[in-house]
């Protein structure tokens, strides 16, 4: 059982060591377009949000 552990780390290690890790500017650019999509989608969301709610309350 013990071997079998072992055996697990040492590949774990392997696969670990063949990624490929974005650099900084990468990163940093992936970063900058998930905020701007989240902050649009939630204006977008948000504006159906207040439509729907407006069109409720002429209804009842």
């Amino acid at each position: 059982m013990v071997k079998s552990a072992i055996r697990f780390v040492q590949e774990v290690q392997l696969e670990l060591a063949k990624i490929v890790w974005p650099s900084l500017n990468e990163l940093i650019g992936s970063v900058i377009i998930v905020l701007i999509l989240v902050c649009f989608f939630s204006v977008y969301i948000g504006s159906i949000d207040v439509v729907f709610y407006k069109i409720a309350g002429q209804i009842f």
